[in-house]
C-alpha cells in the first residue's frame, strides 16, 4: 500500500489505531470515563479528518473507495460512534462494562462500517462486513451478568455464522462466473456475458441471502427481536442503525452500473421488500415491549429502504441515502431516551414502565414521542420526507404495488408507534422510579431531535450534499 493510499485511509486508521491505543491504555489504567471521553474525541477527529483532508487517490488497493461517497459515510459512522459512546457513560458504569474494551469495540465497529460503505470489491465488502460483525458479537453480550444479553449474543453469533457462509459461497461463485472481485469488472463481465450466467445468478442469490440476514429482511429476520431486547440499549442503537445502514450503503455501490444485467433478481428483491413490509408491520402490532416493537419496525424500515433501492436511478439512490440518515437520527434518539431513563443499567422496556412519563419527565418523553412520530412518517418530522422520497421513487420506477403496500404499512404503523406515546401521556401515576439522566445522554437526545426536525422542515442542504456524493 502506497503512502497516498495510507493518507486516503487516514480516517479509518484513526479509528482503528486509536481503538488499539485505548485497549492498551485500558489494560494498565482502567478508568472508564476518561477512556470513553478519549473514544469520543477519536471518533470526532476521524470525522473531522474525513471531511477536511482530501484523499490523494480515488481508490485504496482496489478494494475501498476514497471519494466523496466513502467519506460521507465515514463521517456518518464516526459521528454515530461518538454518540453511542456519549450514551454509554452512566449506563456502562452501572453495568460495569470493561473500561478499555468497550470504547475500543465501538471504534472498531465504526471503522468496519466505514470500510463496508466504501467497498469497491467483493473482498472489501467481506472484510468490512465481517470486521464490524465480529465486534457486535462481543458488544451484544458484553454484560456478563445478563442472561438475556448472553442469549442475544449467542443467537446473533449463530445467525451471523450462517450469513458468513452464504456470503463466502456467493463471492466465490461470482468470482468463478466473472473472473474478478472488483465491482466495475464484474459489471463489465456481466455485460459481455462472458461468464456463466447460471453460476453468476446463484452467486448473487447467495450474496443477497447473506445481506438479508445482516439487515433483517424477511424471512431472515428471526434473530432481530431477541437480540434488540437482550443487548444493552446503546449497543442496540449502534446495531439498529450503523450495521444495517452500512450494508445498504455498500449495496448502492455494488449495484451501481449493473443496469439490467440482473433483471431476473428483481422479482426476488420485490418479494423480500413486500414480505418485510407486511411481516414487520403486523408483528410490531402485537408487541408490549418497546425494544421488540422497534426491532420489528426496523424490519419494515428495511423493506422501505429496499423499495427505494429497487427503484434505482438517481432518485432511488438519493432516497436510500436520505432514508439512512433520517432513520439513524430517529432511531439513535429513541434508544438514547431509553438509555437516559435507565436506572442501574435497567432501561424501561415494557409499556407499563412508560406510564405517566409524559407528566413526570415531559422533555425526554416529548423527545421520544417525536422520534416515534418520525419513524411513523408524520409531518413535519424528517421521517415524512424520507418516506415520501421512497414512495415517489417507487412510483416513478413503476413499482406501484410496492409503493401502495409501503403506504398501507406506514398507515398501520401509526398504531404501534402511537401506543407508547399514549401510555406516556395518558396516565399521571408512576409505577417505576427512573433516572433523571446525564448531561451526555441529554446532549445526544438534543442532537438527534435537532436533526429529525431540521431535516423535516429544511431538507434541501442534505439533498444537495447527496447529489454531490452519489457514485
Amino acid at each position: 500500500m502506497s503512502g497516498a493510499e495510507l493518507l486516503a485511509l487516514l480516517p479509518v486508521l484513526i479509528l482503528a489505531l486509536g481503538a488499539t491505543g485505548l485497549l492498551m491504555v485500558g489494560a494498565w489504567w482502567p478508568r472508564r470515563q476518561p477512556l470513553l471521553l478519549s473514544g469520543v474525541v477519536l471518533a470526532l477527529l476521524a470525522a473531522l479528518v474525513a471531511g477536511a483532508v482530501p484523499p490523494p487517490v480515488p481508490e485504496i488497493s482496489g478494494m475501498f473507495g476514497a471519494g466523496p461517497y466513502a467519506r460521507f459515510f465515514t463521517i456518518l459512522w464516526s459521528l454515530l460512534a461518538a454518540l453511542v459512546l456519549m450514551l454509554s457513560d452512566r449506563y456502562g458504569d452501572a453495568r460495569r462494562f470493561p473500561a478499555g474494551e468497550y470504547p475500543t469495540l465501538v471504534l472498531f465497529a465504526a471503522a468496519g462500517m466505514a470500510l463496508l460503505s466504501a467497498a469497491t470489491s467483493l473482498v472489501g465488502l467481506l472484510i468490512g462486513l465481517e470486521s464490524f460483525t465480529l465486534v457486535l458479537y462481543i458488544l451484544i453480550a458484553i454484560d456478563k451478568t445478563s442472561a438475556r444479553g448472553t442469549e442475544a449474543g449467542l443467537k446473533y453469533l449463530i445467525m451471523g455464522i450462517v450469513a458468513t457462509g452464504f456470503l463466502g459461497f456467493g463471492i466465490a461463485l461470482i468470482y468463478a462466473a466473472t473472473g474478478s472481485f472488483h465491482f466495475p469488472e464484474i459489471h463489465a463481465a456481466l455485460v459481455r456475458q462472458d461468464g456463466s450466467a447460471a453460476l453468476s445468478l446463484l452467486g448473487w442469490a447467495m450474496l443477497l441471502t447473506a445481506i438479508g440476514f445482516k439487515v433483517s429482511l424477511v424471512p431472515f429476520h428471526l434473530w432481530t427481536p431477541d437480540v434488540y431486547q437482550g443487548a444493552p440499549a446503546p449497543v442496540t442503537a449502534l446495531l439498529s442503525t450503523g450495521s444495517k445502514g452500512a450494508v445498504f450503503a455498500a449495496l448502492v455501490g455494488l449495484l451501481f452500473g449493473i443496469g439490467d444485467n440482473l433483471a431476473s433478481l428483481i422479482p426476488v428483491l420485490w418479494a423480500l421488500a413486500a414480505a418485510s413490509l407486511v411481516v414487520g408491520t403486523f408483528c410490531a402490532l402485537r408487541q408490549d415491549n418497546i425494544k421488540r416493537m422497534l426491532a420489528y419496525s426496523s424490519i419494515t424500515h428495511m423493506g422501505y429502504t429496499l423499495t427505494a433501492l429497487l427503484a434505482w436511478g438517481e432518485t432511488g439512490r438519493e432516497a436510500v441515502i436520505f432514508y439512512l440518515v433520517v432513520y439513524t437520527a430517529a432511531n439513535i434518539g429513541a434508544f438514547g431516551v431509553l438509555t437516559a431513563f435507565a436506572i442501574q443499567g435497567e432501561e424501561p422496556q415494557n409499556y407499563r414502565d412508560l406510564r405517566g412519563l409524559g407528566y413526570h419527565h415531559p422533555r425526554r418523553s416529548s423527545a421520544l414521542a417525536f422520534f416515534l412520530l418520525s419513524l411513523a412518517g408524520i409531518p413535519p418530522t424528517a421521517g415524512f420526507i424520507a418516506k415520501f422520497n421512497v414512495f415517489h421513487a417507487a412510483l416513478q420506477a413503476g413499482y406501484t404495488g410496492l409503493a401502495l403496500l409501503g403506504i398501507l404499512a406506514s398507515l398501520v404503523s401509526l398504531y404501534y408507534y402511537l401506543r407508547p406515546v399514549i401510555v406516556m401521556f395518558l396516565a399521571r401515576e408512576r409505577d417505576l422510579c427512573l433516572s433523571p439522566g446525564s448531561s451526555g445522554e441529554h446532549a445526544v437526545v438534543v442532537v438527534c431531535l435537532f436533526l429529525a426536525l431540521l431535516l423535516g422542515i429544511y431538507p434541501t442542504p442534505l439533498y444537495a450534499l447527496i447529489g454531490l456524493i452519489l457514485p
